[in-house]
């Protein structure tokens, strides 16, 4: 039985419905807004002294959203200072999300937008075969480090992109999460590909402590609304089900005992909150601010 499960990635439309489920049940984007609100203007105080323009580097920026609260919160700490930004993002689907974003946006005059479709990794050969290394002044990395096959070497290099002053923004899952837990305790008995590593801030703050990379890190509660998941046969609960094991229409696919545990374990308080009837997964986030 276990055989049938294939990872939720070799379904790209499924993936992307489930991911959108997995925005809509959670508080993650209010969780990023907030972090760009009250942590950010502060991070950014000083990236951008003296300089008449501000290059900013965003690696894996799906649509847009996220990128551009962060433009604005540069914009308004640079008044009418120019803002050159290049995007990352494998994706052609989330570029043309992004670039429909962008056209319905006011108040983007002074930022010049450029798009890649690649991965980090292409990106970093195709910068390692130029002589010269462009410089940022804010890279960010927004929930993707998930996708990188080799982390402390992708951290490295660009932590050597950065200009005086500049920073690196990092989210990604708390160690104090869920996820974390899930995961120690069921990886191995979920499919597995390439495309996705089990990885949480205590893992990244490792690597950065073995890298002798300054940097800061932030916890912020977030989370997911799961409570469609004990609904048996509910459309929603089976997509959630979905992102929350990487797995492909794991409710009908998965053996009955290995759910039936994980569901168990879905409503213990390490995993989640009941609250007001609903069970709240706990999906916090980490923010790490490395210092070049």
């Amino acid at each position: 039985m276990a055989s049938s499960m294939k990872s939720l990635f070799s379904d790209h439309s499924r993936y992307v419905e489930s991911f959108r489920r997995f925005l809509n049940n959670s508080t993650e984007h209010q969780c990023m807004q907030q972090f760009m609100d009250e942590k950010l203007p502060g991070i950014l105080a000083r990236i951008g002294d003296t300089k008449s323009e501000i290059k900013i580097l965003s690696i894996g920026g799906g649509a847009g959203e996220i990128d551009l609260h962060i433009l604005s919160k540069v914009q308004a700490q640079y008044p009418g200072v120019s803002i050159n930004t290049e995007v990352v993002e494998p994706s052609a689907e989330q570029i043309t999300k992004y670039k429909e974003l962008v056209a319905k946006t006011s108040n983007l005059e002074n930022i010049k937008f450029t798009w890649h479709k690649e991965t980090s990794s292409e990106y970093q050969n195709r910068m390692m075969e130029k002589k010269e290394l462009q410089k940022w002044d804010f890279i960010h990395m927004i929930q993707m480090l998930y996708y990188v096959k080799d982390i402390p070497a992708t951290l490295k290099f660009f932590h050597s992109l950065l200009a005086t002053r500049a920073k690196i923004l990092i989210t990604l899952v708390s160690e104090t999460s869920g996820w974390d837990k899930l995961w120690k305790k069921y990886g191995s008995h979920l499919p597995r590909d390439d495309l996705c590593q089990y990885v949480t801030s205590s893992d990244l703050v490792q690597m950065l402590d073995k890298l002798r990379i300054k940097y800061e890190c932030y916890d912020l509660l977030s989370t997911m609304d799961i409570s469609d998941c004990f609904i048996d046969g509910n459309e929603n609960g089976d997509l959630l089900w979905d992102f929350l094991t990487e797995t492909c229409n794991f409710s009908t696919t998965a053996p009955p005992d290995l759910k039936a545990e994980i569901m168990k374990d879905l409503q213990d308080p390490e995993f989640s909150v009941k609250k007001e009837g609903k069970v709240l997964f706990n999906n916090s986030l980490s923010f790490i601010v490395v210092e070049a």
